[in-house]
């Protein structure tokens, strides 16, 4: 009897496991096969791959042409974004967890409070003329600073939680060998805070990767934009190349496979330490 009715549900379960994958990666899958067909054939046959020999290689090639300096403007400001964000974060979850002093509280729960402010579309004119006065428009280290910013307060939550579950017997010894902060900082908080870090700068990364308002209004120079606004001039003012622009998506898509497939299991480890304290 027990067997007759844990199969319905395991059935169940596959089941559902199946229709959640498949509309994960069916979007990836009509990606791919759109960028080897020109129009007439995306528009006869948009679902299924064409013969190999009517592959049209050139729509990775001309996106290629086009991204590819883009790519790397994004690599170097998403990145950037996350090292200085995780520091700050780290340093400032570091002072909140283990140390007291006057206003520690109201402080903190002023930074946390900013969670609750409108995000980037909300504030577009605002952070525009701050842009604009620190004399930042057109230039790379911008997108840095202000990607840096907007995951402070993600980070710096998530992180002092984890500081404060770190046995205090460990800062003390430590300070008996003469370890300052910074050691401190180095040898105990990274090493055992590292799956939740690599969590936070595997979220961060993509979402500076993926972000499109910010460097649209303040960025001018095509060779200095990143790949979701340098995407859009795949666009045809008139008319689309639905292949060439999948073949730009795709490519811009490989990096962010790539560092989750190698970074699958920190991120999955910091999920689970995200969900079981102590």
């Amino acid at each position: 009897m027990a067997q007759r009715i844990s199969r319905p549900k395991e059935l169940t379960k596959h089941a559902l496991i199946l229709f959640v994958l498949f509309f994960a990666f069916f979007p990836l899958y009509l990606m791919v096969v759109i960028s080897f067909k020109d129009n007439q054939q995306f528009t006869a046959n948009p679902f299924l791959p064409d013969a190999m020999s009517t592959w049209n290689w050139q729509n990775w090639s001309m996106a290629w042409d086009t991204v590819s300096n883009y790519i790397a403007n994004s690599i170097v400001t998403s990145m950037g974004a996350v090292a200085i964000c995780l520091v700050t974060a780290t340093l400032t979850a570091y002072v909140m967890a283990r140390y007291q002093f006057a206003g520690k509280e109201v402080i903190y729960y002023l930074i946390i409070g900013t969670m609750f402010l409108p995000g980037t579309a909300a504030t577009l004119v605002t952070l525009f003329k701050l842009i604009q006065s620190m004399g930042m428009i057109n230039k790379l280290y911008a997108l840095v600073l202000v990607g840096a910013v907007g995951g402070q307060v993600t980070c710096i939550f998530i992180l002092r939680q984890f500081i404060e579950d770190i046995p205090k017997e460990l800062f003390e010894s430590a300070q008996i060998d003469g370890a300052g902060h910074i050691a401190q900082i180095w040898n105990i908080v990274i090493p055992m805070s590292g799956s939740v870090m690599g969590t936070l700068a595997i979220m961060q990364f993509i979402g500076r990767w993926n972000d499109l308002m910010l460097p649209l209004i303040i960025m001018r120079d095509d060779e200095l934009l990143t790949v979701t606004v340098g995407l859009m001039r795949l666009e045809g003012e008139y008319v689309k190349q639905w292949g060439e622009l999948m073949a730009g998506y795709t490519i811009i898509s490989i990096p962010l496979i790539i560092l989750f497939l190698f970074t699958m299991r920190l991120f999955v480890k910091g999920l689970a330490a995200g969900a079981v304290k102590g």
